[in-house]
């Protein structure tokens, strides 16, 4: 089937209701981003299992691949994570030659970090997999939904925060 064909397909039977803040819509929709998201991450998990990576790995992978030369500290600050588990984690993928570190051109003391050829490949084989299912579920909902799909998702991000989303867009 082709894309044009599946964005012509109907949109899911059920509809929200024109009562969306009332609780019984507000946990729908919580429940809805919670499977949804499981199932997407488990969509990427055989692929990281068979490399005796984590969850961890794969989003300091993404993320490294969206900013190439993004320092440790943006990483950090992205990921919300403890030094300590970025540490662990940037040391694994580091070991692995999937990611390398090099010294900031401005400043000495800040590490830049960049996929190495193997962790492109990676990185690229873990977001064809989750592609993939986006693709099928952009394509059921349409446009429209898509769009709307995305302001809600953006409407949580704290404000404070969307520069972190921004950057990645650049």
């Amino acid at each position: 089937m082709t894309l044009a064909g599946a964005v012509n397909m109907a949109a899911p039977a059920s509809t929200a209701s024109p009562l969306f803040l009332r609780e019984a819509e507000l946990r729908r929709g919580m429940e809805l981003l919670y499977f949804g998201h499981s199932h997407l991450t488990r969509s990427i998990d055989r692929g990281l299992s068979e490399q005796g990576l984590g969850r961890a790995h794969h989003r300091a992978l993404y993320f490294i691949a969206r900013r190439p030369d993004m320092t440790v500290s943006e990483l950090l600050a992205l990921l919300a994570i403890t030094k300590q588990s970025l540490g662990r984690v940037l040391g694994e993928l580091t070991e692995r030659g999937l990611v390398e570190t090099r010294a900031g051109t401005r400043d000495r003391r800040q590490r830049l970090l960049r996929l190495t050829a193997e962790g492109l490949a990676l990185e690229s084989q873990l977001f064809e997999a989750v592609r993939r299912r986006m693709s099928a579920a952009y394509a059921r909902a349409g446009q429209h939904a898509v769009s709307g799909f995305w302001a809600v998702l953006e409407g949580l991000i704290p404000e404070s925060e969307r520069a972190q989303l921004e950057a990645l867009r650049r």
